[in-house]
């Protein structure tokens, strides 16, 4: 198992229907994305995703399962554990690190960076156990093509990995 430097962690939440997936947009890489972040000394994952969500969101949240662990085959990604969560109270406001919270149709999700529709794919399949899988949609190739495309975001995340989070208040 990696170390917790090493890990971090994603919440799907859905509506009751799952017709919705709750997404955000993140204020140091403006692009929309799940919930989720890294995992602090002595945490736990579930610890972690539900201080995530609430740090994000303001939403109190409860796991519902554990969908996945996902392993990096570079240095773009982390080792991540999905979890399903549902809202147990709050309402959904905007923090520090998110400049925007919405519910969108899974069928008209915006544009996100791999891997986030993939891991909602895997979200709503109907699956006994847990996926285990390596994270190959976040590669170079894709890395350099969105530096090409998105040069100003690419280096806001660059940043990021290096702890410079620019916040655009």
């Amino acid at each position: 198992m990696q170390s917790w430097q090493n890990q971090s962690v994603i919440g799907l939440v859905f509506s009751t229907d799952r017709s919705k997936i709750l997404l955000i947009k993140r204020r140091d890489i403006p692009v929309w994305t799940l919930p989720g972040g890294g995992i602090e000394p002595n945490e736990s994952p579930k610890v972690a995703i539900i201080r995530e969500l609430e740090e994000e969101t303001t939403l109190r949240t409860t796991i519902v399962k554990k969908i996945g662990e996902y392993t990096p085959v570079n240095r773009l990604t982390r080792f991540t554990h999905l979890f399903e969560c549902k809202i147990v109270s709050g309402n959904v406001s905007i923090t520090e690190e998110t400049c925007n919270i919405k519910f969108f149709e899974i069928n008209k999700l915006p544009k996100m960076p791999p891997p986030y529709k993939e891991w909602i794919e895997d979200g709503l399949k109907i699956q006994e156990g847990m996926i285990k899988k390596e994270l190959s949609s976040v590669s170079y190739r894709s890395f350099l093509k969105n530096l090409l495309l998105h040069p100003i975001l690419i280096f806001r995340f660059i940043l990021s990995r290096f702890g410079i989070h620019l916040n655009s208040h």
